[in-house]
């Protein structure tokens, strides 16, 4: 069954290629003992195939980048070894940052770089750091109860948009064991209070305390949004924010969407998030890009912000695109971006 969905989707058969990305996103480990006929047969799209790759197709992979097999492929071949984060793979990338390997000159950015692609970066004092967690849960966007802040968009005069309003609170190491939270005991009262599903989608940025994130939603769409956080739920717009020269200027203040997100159930994987599709939207996990990876740089220290959740269009208003959200705690910012087709 699995070899034949292989050969179907090497052979350009969208249907088979698309249930392949789905047992990516729900059990990356059912396609490892496959891997090795996905490279005899050159699938190498989408690189998410290769999450769970072991270290015979990591070191196949590695061996064919520096024989120079990689022509025409190389930029595939280095997606593949960054979405597998394989150790073996954060060598060869190290490695190759500072002696390309050979087609090298035609890529865009540097080796290392391909990191955030696989949701992991090294940061300027060599360590690796993980983007984004391994807890994922429903994003349940409800009527928000909130009163308005009344801060508006410096840049177009819209009402600020809370996009996120997020307790996570220091917690005992049990109440992190609770992935099986009901979405029906996790309203927007509960925000008021520690919330394991927080706590476990954001253990991977360091955050303790309230987290509210409040941005433009029309101005996102055109541009990276910061601000800065604190622990006690403070927001404010970041005066470094800077519109771009394409920004729609005669738009208008729109109302922001009148929606919050509420944790719902845990995911079965990090993985299943979608930018497209209705209930898509989650908390935690891995994002889904729809197009190239785009982790901020923090305006603090230039490091790579860490992943925290997706907001998807078709959740807000039937729409398309994406709401990205990050953070970097060390600096106290957060960040939205916006993705569409």
């Amino acid at each position: 069954m699995m070899e034949d969905l292989v050969r179907r989707a090497a052979g350009d058969d969208d249907v088979a290629a698309e249930e392949l990305a789905e047992i990516a996103d729900s059990a990356p480990g059912d396609l490892t003992p496959h891997h090795g006929l996905m490279l005899d047969l050159d699938l190498l799209w989408p690189a998410k195939l290769f999450r769970a790759a072991d270290d015979v197709t990591v070191r196949r992979v590695v061996a064919q980048v520096d024989a120079g097999q990689g022509q025409g492929r190389l930029n595939h071949l280095l997606l593949v070894l960054a979405y597998s984060g394989h150790p073996l793979a954060e060598q060869a990338l190290r490695r190759w940052s500072t002696s390309p390997p050979p087609g090298a000159d035609e890529l865009y950015v540097g080796s290392l770089d391909y990191a955030r692609e696989g949701g992991w970066t090294v940061d300027t004092d060599g360590s690796r750091r993980e983007l984004c967690g391994d807890t994922a849960y429903e994003w349940l966007l409800r009527e928000s109860s909130r009163e308005p802040s009344g801060a508006t968009c410096p840049w177009c005069t819209s009402p600020l948009w809370v996009a996120a309003d997020l307790n996570a609170a220091d917690l005992n190491a049990a109440d992190l064991d609770a992935a099986d939270l009901d979405a029906a005991d996790l309203n927007a009262a509960d925000l008021d209070a520690a919330d394991p599903a927080v706590r476990a989608a954001l253990a991977h940025t360091g955050w303790s305390g309230r987290l509210v994130v409040e941005t433009c939603h029309f101005c996102a769409c055109y541009a990276t949004l910061f601000s800065k956080v604190s622990p006690d739920g403070g927001s404010s717009w970041w005066a470094g924010n800077t519109p771009p020269s394409y920004l729609p200027k005669d738009a208008g203040p729109e109302d922001p969407p009148a929606l919050l997100p509420v944790p719902g159930p845990v995911r079965a994987s990090p993985y299943q998030v979608s930018a497209w599709s209705q209930g898509g939207s989650t908390l935690g996990g891995r994002p889904d890009w729809i197009q190239d990876a785009d982790h901020p740089e923090c305006p603090g220290c230039g490091q790579s912000m860490d992943y925290l959740g997706l907001i998807g269009g078709a959740d807000i208003d039937d729409g398309e695109g994406a709401y990205y959200l990050h953070l970097h705690q060390p600096c106290g910012f957060a960040a939205v971006n916006y993705q569409q087709s």
